[in-house]
C-alpha cells in the first residue's frame, strides 16, 4: 500500500520540525530596556530571571490558532463562543453583490457567504445584528432595510 509510506513521511517531517524548534526569546529580548526597568525585572537576581524566563517559555508563549484545511482562520472553534453581535457597519451600506465584505465598527470583517445581490438606498453606519445559525453558519440582519444575508467572518 502506498498510504503507509506517505503517512510515515508525514510523521518524520512533523517530528523533525518539532525537534528543530528554537527556544522562545527571553524577557530581555522581548522588552525594551525601559519596559524591563519599569516592570521591576532589573531587581531580580540572575537565577530568579532565569526561572521566570523558563516558566514563560513553558507557559507563556503558546498561541493556538485554528485554521481550515485551506489555511483560512477559524474564529469560533468552540460553538459555545458563538454569540450574537450587535454593532454598526463602517461606511455606507448599499446592499451586497456576490462576495461583498462588510466591516464592523469593532474591526471585524465579514464576507457574504451566499450568491445573489441586493440593492438598497445608501445608509451610513447601518445597524446590524450578526447571529449564529445552524451548522456553524452566520446571518447578518440589517435593521434599516429588514434584510439579511448569510456571512462568514474573514477577519
Amino acid at each position: 500500500m502506498r498510504l503507509i509510506p506517505n503517512f510515515a513521511l508525514i510523521l518524520l517531517v512533523t517530528a523533525t520540525a518539532a525537534g528543530a524548534q528554537t527556544p522562545p526569546p527571553s524577557l530581555e529580548e522581548r522588552m525594551s530596556q525601559a519596559e524591563f526597568h519599569a516592570a521591576g525585572l532589573d531587581k531580580l537576581s540572575p537565577d530568579e530571571l532565569a526561572q521566570l524566563n523558563a516558566w514563560l517559555g513553558a507557559h507563556g508563549g503558546a498561541t493556538t490558532k485554528y485554521v481550515t484545511a485551506s489555511g483560512a482562520p477559524v474564529f469560533y472553534p468552540d460553538s459555545a463562543e458563538r454569540e450574537a453581535i450587535d454593532t454598526h457597519l463602517v461606511g455606507t451600506f448599499e446592499g451586497w453583490r456576490g462576495h461583498t465584505v462588510f466591516t464592523l465598527d469593532n474591526g471585524q470583517q465579514w464576507q457574504q457567504a451566499e450568491s445573489g445581490s441586493f440593492s438598497y438606498n445608501a445608509i451610513q453606519q447601518a445597524k446590524v445584528k450578526i447571529k449564529p445559525m445552524l451548522l456553524g453558519s452566520w446571518l447578518m440582519y440589517v435593521e434599516s432595510c429588514g434584510c439579511s444575508v448569510r456571512v462568514n467572518r474573514i477577519k
